[in-house]
């Protein structure tokens, strides 16, 4: 349960993406202490969170439940695809590549 993204600089891509979320320019994601992307519309907030995790060449964003709740594959679908979005439309020179992993895809999950 991940996305991918395929960038020169992951650190610097990380480091766009909270400054444009401090800036407000990106207005519908924010992060918590922990560094963690939740989508902000009051329908989606707090449904789930992305986990980045900085490798070389990638930057991947594992996605967590909420404690106690699950995930339903509505919530899946909507964060992996509107962060996506997000990077499209804001960061389209600092990534090649975008994808998500299938629903517990294990071969993209860094985080299990």
């Amino acid at each position: 349960m991940s996305l991918i993204i395929q960038t020169a600089n992951p650190q610097a891509l990380l480091d766009s993406i909270r400054k444009a979320i401090d800036s407000g320019v990106v207005q519908t994601w924010s992060y918590d202490t922990d560094g963690d992307f939740t989508h902000t519309p009051e329908q989606w907030a707090r449904k789930a969170w992305l986990k980045p995790h900085v490798a070389p060449g990638v930057l991947s964003l594992g996605l967590l439940g909420p404690k106690g709740g699950g995930m339903t594959t509505t919530v899946y679908g909507v964060y992996h695809g509107r962060f996506i979005e997000m990077l499209l439309t804001h960061f389209p020179q600092h990534f090649t590549h975008a994808g998500a992993s299938a629903w517990k895809d294990t071969a993209f999950d860094v985080f299990t």
